[in-house]
């Protein structure tokens, strides 16, 4: 537990501290982070798992869960507590996995768990940055908005793709071993790199979106996404033959806070990127607590 937050408080408190005295730094680190940055570090984390079926098969929980949360929002029930507008639903199910889970799970869990944890992250992320700017660009009440070909155009575009792409290529050459060692420490330097941006983010947060966001929405999409997502995670994964590792894995990934790509998507469309902001702030703090929480639950039930 200590050696979580040992690898977590540091960097991103540096990085609130920057944040706050210097805000206008922030966006010229953040986007080679996002272009280049994480295509290199999620082609390293899958490399060093082994591409395989079974991260795929990883990554498919990832999109059913994300999925299947994103309409149980839909639900009447969920919108009457608050759920009802496109940011909070995505904030209440799309989590900081790669640079606030992955490192949840070195420190946190055993190394045949981190292939599920780097599968979750890319299912995750390709979904996030596929469906999230369409779903974000909903008015109320829409089921749907855009066309196949601007979901495809989407995922092409996105960071994970790239990532996925540039594995693919490399798992062809024979030298991957080589590659995927030379490109571990790499992913993990950006992942460091990242979480310190992340807390740039925070730091240059300001309150000013209270009066726009809904207090009782923000808090059902906290309690959604730190509390309930997880939950639904751990109820999934009991229905598939998973190792326990396995399990506590994809379970730690859905407690992640909401990820600041939420709000990088909610300031592209121009929609309730105040409340996004709020979101990721509130959750990230919580998570410092709420995380350690669910790893203590899962070692102390155990999960069969």
């Amino acid at each position: 537990m200590l050696r979580l937050f040992a690898e977590l408080v540091p960097t991103l408190g540096l990085g609130y501290l920057i944040g706050r005295r210097r805000p206008s730094w922030t966006r010229p680190l953040a986007l080679p982070l996002v272009r280049f940055g994480v295509p290199i570090s999620l082609m390293g984390l899958l490399l060093r798992s082994g591409l395989n079926w079974a991260v795929l098969g990883y990554a498919a929980i990832a999109v059913f869960g994300i999925l299947l949360m994103l309409t149980i929002t839909q639900q009447q029930r969920c919108q009457a507590l608050g759920l009802g507008t496109p940011t909070l639903q995505l904030g209440s199910c799309v989590g900081n996995t790669a640079y606030f889970g992955i490192p949840v799970a070195l420190a946190l869990l055993p190394e045949e768990a981190l292939p599920v944890s780097i599968g979750y992250d890319f299912g995750a992320t390709l979904l996030a940055w596929g469906l999230g700017p369409l779903w974000l660009a909903r008015t109320q009440g829409q089921e749907q908005a855009g066309t196949l070909i601007s979901l495809l155009r989407h995922i092409s575009e996105s960071p994970a793709s790239r990532g996925l792409l540039g594995a693919l290529m490399v798992q062809l050459t024979p030298w991957r071993a080589d590659i995927a060692a030379l490109l571990w420490f790499p992913s993990r330097v950006v992942i460091v790199l990242a979480l310190a941006v992340v807390g740039m983010r925070l730091g240059a947060i300001e309150p000013k979106g209270e009066a726009t966001a809904s207090r009782a929405g923000l808090g059902a999409s906290l309690i959604a996404k730190l509390a309930f997502y997880p939950l639904l995670m751990l109820l999934v994964t009991r229905l598939l033959p998973l190792a326990s590792s396995s399990r506590d894995a994809l379970v730690l990934q859905a407690a992640a806070p909401t990820a600041i790509s939420v709000l990088l998507m909610a300031e592209a469309v121009q929609r309730e990127h105040d409340t996004a902001a709020l979101l990721v702030l509130r959750s990230t703090l919580l998570a410092l607590i709420s995380v350690p929480l669910w790893w203590w639950l899962l070692q102390w039930f155990g999960t069969p």
